[in-house]
């Protein structure tokens, strides 16, 4: 095959498409680069979640539609659809690339390097505190060596690959937790891939096979989990879309810059993504209604982002709708796992929406489901503090009369169904089912698959570990060591019900030795025991 010239609007679409493939593909290899104890979440499928708004973007095109068409489908879909800071730096780092393209029929070597130049730029002032070792170098490094190389568009993409390269391996001499850890940055990892696919598009190189994340090898590293008592990294991370006019973000950025880190603010023209880790949540959001509207708001505790449910990852977010005539009241609520979903019906939900802790349903996944509810009332149960946000700005969007009961673990949300009367007003309901709600608390026990330290002790991986709603509160080498060790920890005079919810991992005999640890101990605690089929966590627990 002869290597292109130029790139053509079809071949730049090819590009991305490529791209947003390898990232698919090697989502779980950057994710394991991030050091957290157990599964989560994080770069790699911000990153892959990015792109593939963008290729959504490309749905409704022509095949042959113009440079301008495709630019403006890259620009906007990566603005609307970045997710978390790497994601945030990809959609400026694209935005930037495809700027001077709009206003052009093919793309030549001067102006892809040009651009790629000027994608740097855009991305380091985006950023208010550039971090060297991070995706920032790689972005920088690749537009050095295109502009090194720019003899022909074969030479350009490949300098820009090879010095991505180069960079990418050197950013554990830049970043010493890299260097700890022993692994690279996760950002650059995902970046480097963009142009291995501009490389097989333009001169048909192979494209890299990811690693199995099994072979990768990550130190031990200590990491301190900070709450906003204790001091040290911020909490909490807040995104969000903003309308605002261009000249009151400078004023916006000086008030971010007061009150967090991580900070990235991409867009123009009335609109922006905006992103900050902080512990001030309030003043975060304040900002954006002083500068313009929010909207689609999303607030992550990173703290306990690093103990949830990262399983849900892989779960559809297609709502999950049930038959019959629509309920006065009908209720709408985010689940993960076949078992749990079949334990919510049997409650009485009416749609089903799939999600969770690092699998956000997005406000439009709400707003769908709560209209194939046909009913005019509708409860919804988050079951996750991340989505709690989201789920609050549905009942502006819709006709229904739509209430948040604003749920935080799936123990919650099954407490407060069986509250739930469908019979009755939507108001009445969400009283009865927020009271029901606010009475438990939640814990859950999973593996861990990281070397930590936490409060409760030394973690290291194939432990058991408890996690209530605050903290990893037992670590054991068996799961009903850690179960009973949780359970011990959490109970109280007060509690009067212990909801246990078998996921995968549970076995009858260790449920029975918790079931008979909670009654020799708390005689007076009833005990209700139902199959969840949750992957990756053998027992939540729910106590009231």
């Amino acid at each position: 095959m002869t290597s292109r010239t130029k790139l053509s609007a079809q071949d730049l679409r090819a590009a991305i498409t490529t791209f947003a493939g390898l990232l698919r593909s090697h989502k779980e290899v950057i994710n394991r680069l991030n050091v957290f104890p157990v599964p989560d979440g994080d770069t790699g499928t911000n990153m892959t979640l990015t792109v593939e708004s963008v290729v959504d973007a490309f749905g409704p095109l022509a095949d042959d539609a113009s440079m301008d068409e495709v630019c403006s489908a890259i620009a906007r879909g990566s603005l609307m659809g970045a997710r978390g800071n790497s994601g945030v730096i990809l959609s400026q780092l694209l935005r930037g690339l495809v700027e001077k393209f709009k206003s052009v029929a093919v793309i030549t070597p001067a102006l892809l390097a040009e651009s790629l130049s000027h994608a740097d730029v855009l991305a380091r002032q985006a950023v208010v505190r550039p971090v060297e070792g991070t995706i920032l170098s790689v972005a920088r490094a690749a537009a050095q060596g295109a502009n090194a190389a720019t003899a022909s568009l074969s030479k350009v993409v490949r300098g820009a690959r090879d010095r991505a390269r180069e960079a990418l391996a050197h950013t554990p001499e830049q970043l010493p937790a890299l260097k700890q850890a022993g692994v690279v940055d996760s950002g650059g990892t995902g970046l480097l891939l963009f142009f291995d696919a501009l490389c097989h598009v333009v001169n048909n190189d192979d494209l890299p096979v990811p690693p199995s994340v099994e072979s990768l090898d990550v130190h031990d590293v200590a990491v301190a989990h900070s709450t906003p008592s204790t001091g040290g990294s911020p909490r909490y991370e807040v995104m969000y879309l903003l309308d605002a006019e261009d000249d009151r973000m400078r004023a916006f950025r000086d008030v971010w810059s007061g009150i967090g880190d991580s900070i990235v603010i991409v867009g123009g023209d009335g609109l922006y993504n905006c992103h900050i880790h902080t512990d001030e949540i309030g003043a975060a959001i304040e900002a954006a209604l002083d500068a313009g509207r929010p909207r689609e708001i999303r607030v992550t505790d990173l703290a306990e982002q690093v103990l949830e449910e990262r399983w849900v990852r892989d779960a559809a977010t297609a709502a999950i709708e049930s038959e019959g005539p629509a309920p006065v009241t009908a209720v709408v609520a985010v689940v993960a796992g076949e078992g749990i979903g079949r334990i919510f019906r049997s409650l009485g939900v009416r749609v089903l929406v799939s999600g969770g802790q690092s699998m956000n349903p997005s406000t439009t996944d709400l707003v769908e489901a709560v209209r194939a509810t046909g009913s005019d009332q509708v409860v919804v149960l988050p079951n996750n503090s991340n989505i709690v946000a989201v789920a609050n700005q549905v009942d502006a969007l819709v006709d229904a009369s739509v209430s948040v009961v604003p749920t935080t673990s799936i123990v919650g949300g099954f407490a407060a169904l069986l509250a739930y009367d469908p019979n009755v007003d939507g108001a009445t309901n969400v009283r009865a089912m927020t009271d029901a709600a606010r009475h438990v608390s939640a814990g859950e026990v999973t593996r861990a698959v990281r070397h930590t330290m936490t409060d409760a002790g030394d973690v290291h991986v194939g432990d058991w570990i408890g996690v209530d709603a605050n903290a990893v509160r037992s670590i054991a080498e068996s799961v009903e060591a850690a179960s009973i060790a949780l359970l011990n920890a959490m109970i109280s005079e007060d509690h009067e019900l212990l909801t246990i919810i078998e996921g995968e991992g549970s076995t009858v005999a260790v449920t029975r030795q918790i079931t008979e640890f909670v009654g020799e101990t708390h005689p007076s605690i009833g005990v209700e025991v139902h199959h969840g089929g949750q992957p990756l966590y053998p027992y939540f627990f729910g106590l009231e």
